[in-house]
């Protein structure tokens, strides 16, 4: 008798040292005290940081936790990936994963310092971006088909800007060179921010820009905007014509983005930053902010999320295989 009492409290001692070793790794992932740091691949200025640092305002204030943004840009959103994945800070820090990350650099790199499947686990994608198709002031065209004669009058090829090797303009943009047979000549930039001034000044003549980074300017007056990369007319730009409007047929491209935590984050956590992330984009703040931005929330689940990410590692592995990409 006495030793299946001693049994019986063996038992329930170790219970309690598993519940409170589980405590105490759930107390470690959501601490009030220590700042969440929110990491992104671009700099600071450009469309990504103003998603983000919206978004991260109204998370702040459900999950009662200040955030921190973290811009580590470079290498086509590489080096913020290989960063996050290699972080054990876990319930404290959280990466906007974006087309590169999770569906352009598989494909695009032999190595990579992470694994976009395995080490990261989806919160829920952030939002979309359409893409407009801006040139200097200094080019002397006023829509896309004077635009595609100038270009072809350039012996030597003409140059384009984009945020980063592999991103959605990048692409997008060889994309379009094919299409239209266009010798184009890619200038990569450590983000939309330095590559749109670029061309405002005239040192790049065009991109295909995302929404969030060139609306400021194109509203004063900063740049020309020829069309946009969507298969409709904007709702807020009614005035832009499409690509497909003008002799590109079939061509949508944009950019998107989600948000993600490295492996190993405790689903409960993954559960809470979730539902701030919904709360967020449901918000008045943040839908006001990105309207202005012509950007779209993307609300759902972390599992919608996966799905929607291998769904566009899929389609967009067939058009860079088919147009010969490879950056390494």
């Amino acid at each position: 008798m006495k030793k299946r009492i001693f049994n019986q409290s063996l038992i329930a001692l170790a219970a309690g040292l598993i519940t409170a070793f589980n405590v105490g790794i759930s107390a470690a992932q959501t601490s009030d005290t220590k700042p969440i740091e929110w990491v992104i691949g671009f700099q600071p200025g450009g469309g990504s940081d103003a998603v983000a640092r919206a978004v991260a305002e109204s998370m702040s204030k459900t999950l009662n936790r200040a955030i921190i943004v973290n811009n580590k840009p470079g290498a086509g959103t590489n080096i913020a990936a290989e960063y996050t994945a290699r972080s054990k800070d876990f319930g404290n820090i959280m990466f906007t994963a974006d087309f590169a990350t999770l569906a352009a650099n598989p494909h695009l790199f032999s190595k990579l310092a992470y694994n976009a499947e395995k080490d990261f686990v989806a919160v829920g994608l952030l939002a979309r971006f359409p893409l407009f198709f801006a040139v200097s002031s200094t080019v002397p065209v006023n829509n896309f088909k004077e635009f595609v004669a100038w270009a072809k009058s350039k012996p030597n090829g003409t140059n384009y800007a984009t945020p980063g090797l592999g991103s959605p303009h990048h692409l997008a943009t060889e994309l379009l060179g094919e299409r239209t047979g266009l010798n184009l000549i890619h200038v990569p930039y450590r983000g939309g921010a330095s590559a749109i001034v670029d061309v405002m000044g005239g040192q790049v003549p065009f991109m295909l820009i995302d929404s969030a980074s060139v609306v400021p300017h194109m509203k004063a007056g900063k740049v020309k905007i020829l069309a946009v990369a969507s298969a409709q007319r904007l709702k807020n730009y009614p005035e832009i014509p499409t690509l497909i409007e003008q002799g590109v047929a079939g061509f949508e491209a944009y950019a998107w983005q989600g948000l993600v935590v490295p492996t190993g984050t405790s689903p409960d956590t993954v559960t809470q930053f979730s539902k701030a992330l919904q709360a967020a984009l449901d918000s008045p703040t943040v839908k006001a902010r990105f309207e202005a931005l012509a950007v779209d929330p993307l609300p759902g689940t972390p599992a919608q999320m996966t799905t929607y990410a291998a769904s566009e590692k899929e389609r967009w592995g067939r058009v860079i295989h088919s147009i010969g990409v490879k950056l390494d």
